[in-house]
C-alpha cells in the first residue's frame, strides 16, 4: 500500500485500542486533563465526554450538525455547528455523509458550551451580514483569538467558495481572513503560532500562510489561494478533513478515500508520513495531555481509537 505523496514514509499505528464505539459519526475530538475524550457526533446532533473507562454520556445537545470542538479561554467548548448541511446514509456497515443539503439546512453557527452544565449558546451566524454556511472546523490562537472554517455545501449544480474565518472567542470583531476557498476543513496553528494551516477537502491540498497579526496572514506563494503555500497533496484521488499539529510541529491532517488515514508532513514540508487506519473516513485526530497518545476518530465505523504517536503530541493552550 503506497500513498500518492511522493517519498511519504509508512508509519504503525502502534499499539492501536478503540476507546469507544457505537458513536453516530463522531468528529472534533478534545483531550481533557482527567483523562476523559469530548467528541462531537455530527449525525447525532450531540457532544458527547468519553470517560476513561471508555462509557459514554451526552453533555450538550448541539442540534443541527456539530462539526468541530475546542477549548476556549474562558474554560468553555467552543464547537463549529455545519447547521445540519449532510443527510446520512448506512451502507456496507459505514455511516455517510450525503449531498445536497437537505431542505431544512439554512446556515450554520459557531456555539459555545458550557462544561460544568451543557448550557448551549450562538454566539455568531454571520460575518460582515454574510450568512455563515456550514462552519466545520476552529483552533484558538495564545491569546484567545478564534480561527475557523466554513466548509460550505454543494449541490449538483453549484457549489459554495467559502473562506476561514477569525474572531474574538464571544463572536466580536469577526472577519474574512482568506477567501474564497474551495471546502477549506482542518485548520491549526504552528507550535509558536507563526503560520496557519488549512486542509481542504475536494481538492486534497495542504496549505499554509504565515501569520502576520490577529486575524491577519501573508504569503508568497504564486499558486496558492491568497498567497498560500502549497505545503502537500496526497494524491491518488485522497481527501483531507481536519487536522492536529503534533508538539515538533509536523501537520497531522484526517485522510479519506481507498488509503484512509493520517498524513503527516514535517515542518519545512520534507518529509511526509502516513499511517494507515481501517476506515475510509479517517477524520479528526488529537492528542492527549501525556503528550505520547493521538486520538483520532473512526467517522464511518463510529469510534474512537487510541494510538502511541511516534512525537510529542501537541499541546493546545486552553485544554482543562
Amino acid at each position: 500500500m503506497t500513498m500518492g505523496e511522493k517519498g511519504a514514509r509508512v508509519v504503525g499505528p502502534a499499539n492501536m485500542r478503540v476507546v469507544a464505539d457505537g458513536l453516530r459519526f463522531p468528529e472534533g475530538p478534545v483531550a481533557l486533563g482527567d483523562g476523559s475524550v469530548l467528541v462531537v457526533e455530527v449525525a447525532a446532533g450531540v457532544v458527547t465526554r468519553i470517560a476513561p473507562d471508555g462509557t459514554t454520556s451526552v453533555l450538550a445537545e448541539a442540534g443541527q450538525g456539530p462539526n468541530g470542538a475546542a477549548v476556549g479561554p474562558d474554560g468553555g467548548l467552543y464547537v463549529c455547528n455545519n447547521g445540519g448541511v449532510f443527510d446520512w446514509h448506512d451502507r456496507y456497515g459505514l455511516t455517510f455523509p450525503g449531498e445536497p443539503p437537505p431542505d431544512s439546512w439554512e446556515g450554520g453557527s459557531l456555539q459555545r458550551v458550557d462544561l460544568g452544565t451543557g448550557e448551549v449558546t450562538t454566539i455568531l451566524t454571520a460575518v460582515d451580514d454574510t450568512p455563515l454556511r456550514a462552519p466545520n472546523d476552529l483552533v484558538f490562537d495564545a491569546d484567545g483569538g478564534l480561527w475557523f472554517t466554513d466548509f460550505g455545501s454543494r449541490r449538483r449544480e453549484t457549489a459554495d467558495r467559502t473562506a476561514v474565518y477569525y474572531c474574538e472567542a464571544d463572536g466580536s470583531g469577526a472577519c474574512e481572513v482568506v477567501g474564497p476557498l474551495d471546502s477549506p476543513n482542518g485548520v491549526g496553528l504552528s507550535p509558536d503560532g507563526r503560520v496557519l494551516y488549512v486542509a481542504t477537502t475536494y481538492l486534497g491540498t495542504l496549505l499554509s500562510w504565515d501569520v502576520t497579526g490577529p486575524g491577519q496572514v501573508g504569503g508568497t506563494g504564486l499558486i496558492g489561494p491568497n498567497g498560500a503555500t502549497i505545503v502537500g497533496q496526497p494524491g491518488g484521488g485522497a481527501m483531507l478533513d481536519s487536522l492536529a499539529v503534533d508538539g515538533e510541529g509536523w501537520v497531522c491532517v484526517g485522510t479519506l478515500g481507498l488509503v484512509p488515514g493520517i498524513t503527516s508532513w514535517a515542518p519545512d514540508g520534507g518529509a511526509v508520513e502516513y499511517m494507515a487506519f481501517p476506515d475510509p473516513l479517517t477524520t479528526n485526530i488529537c492528542f492527549a495531555p501525556d503528550g505520547a497518545t493521538a486520538f483520532v476518530t473512526l467517522s464511518g465505523t463510529g469510534q474512537l481509537v487510541a494510538v502511541d504517536w511516534p512525537r510529542p503530541g501537541g499541546q493546545l493552550p486552553f485544554n482543562a
